[in-house]
C-alpha cells in the first residue's frame, strides 16, 4: 500500500473516532480531531473566512459555541475591513457587527455596478423611498426626495459614455440602523478620483442608500472662494 494511500485511510479512520469532550463547558460528542484545547481552536479559527466560520457553526455544538466567540469575528472584520477607529465595541458582539458591515460593503458594491450599468431600475431599487433622502453630484446641485434624486441620474444615463468607475479606499461604519461609507471614485477619464460619501438606513432587514455626495478635490491654493458659496 502506498504511503499517500495509508495516509489518507489513517486520516479517515482518525476523523471518524468518536469522543466526549468539552468547550468552555459545552458537552458534545465529535471528532477527535476537534479535541483541542480552546486557544488552539480559536486560532485555528483566525485562517478562516467568514464562509467557513459560518459553516463550522453547524457541524455540532461544540464548534456552533467555538465559531460564535467574538475572537475569531473581532480577527476576521480587522482582516476584511479597513477602518479609521481604533476603538470598536459592538453592542450585539462582533459576529453581528461583521455580518451588518459586509451587508453594507455588499449593498454598496451593488451600487456602483447599478451606476457602471446605467440601470434606472437599479436605482431606483436600491434607494430608500423618502422624501429626505439626498443626492450631491460631483457639479455641485443637491436633489431631494426619491423622485428627484432619481431623475437625477436620468440625464447622464443617456449619455453616450460608459461609466467605469472603482471604488477604491473604501471604508464603512455601522451605528445601530445607519451606516456610512467614504471612498475615492476613481473614473478611468479622470486623473484626480472623486471623494465620496454613501449613507445607508436599515429597513426590515435591507440596506437602502439615503445619501449619495461626490465632490472633486480642490486645490485650495487656485480654487475661486466664491466655489463654495
Amino acid at each position: 500500500m502506498a504511503a499517500t494511500e495509508r495516509h489518507f485511510l489513517l486520516s479517515r479512520d482518525f476523523s471518524r473516532a468518536k469522543l466526549d469532550f468539552q468547550y468552555n463547558g459545552t458537552s458534545a460528542t465529535g471528532s477527535i480531531l476537534e479535541l483541542f484545547v480552546p486557544e488552539i481552536v480559536l486560532h485555528v479559527m483566525s485562517y478562516l473566512d467568514y464562509k467557513s466560520l459560518c459553516r463550522l457553526s453547524m457541524t455540532n455544538s461544540v464548534m456552533r459555541c467555538a465559531a460564535n466567540d467574538d475572537h475569531p469575528w473581532r480577527d476576521l472584520y480587522h482582516k476584511d475591513f479597513t477602518t479609521e477607529q481604533t476603538e470598536i465595541s459592538p453592542s450585539n458582539g462582533w459576529k453581528a457587527y461583521y455580518a451588518a458591515t459586509k451587508a453594507v460593503m455588499d449593498v454598496n458594491e451593488e451600487w456602483y455596478r447599478v451606476f457602471k450599468a446605467k440601470s434606472m431600475r437599479g436605482m431606483s431599487r436600491l434607494w430608500l423611498k423618502a422624501d429626505y433622502v439626498k443626492c450631491v453630484h460631483p457639479g455641485g446641485a443637491v436633489y431631494t426626495g426619491y423622485h428627484n434624486v432619481l431623475q437625477s441620474w436620468e440625464i447622464p444615463f443617456d449619455w453616450d459614455q460608459q461609466f467605469n468607475v472603482h471604488a477604491h479606499d473604501v471604508r464603512v461604519r455601522v451605528l445601530g440602523n445607519m451606516a456610512w461609507v467614504t471612498l475615492k471614485e476613481f473614473f478611468k477619464a479622470v486623473a484626480e478620483p472623486l471623494l465620496t460619501t454613501n449613507v445607508y438606513e436599515l429597513h426590515n432587514g435591507q440596506w437602502f442608500m439615503v445619501h449619495h455626495h461626490s465632490s472633486p478635490i480642490v486645490d485650495m491654493g487656485i480654487t475661486e472662494p466664491m466655489l463654495f458659496l
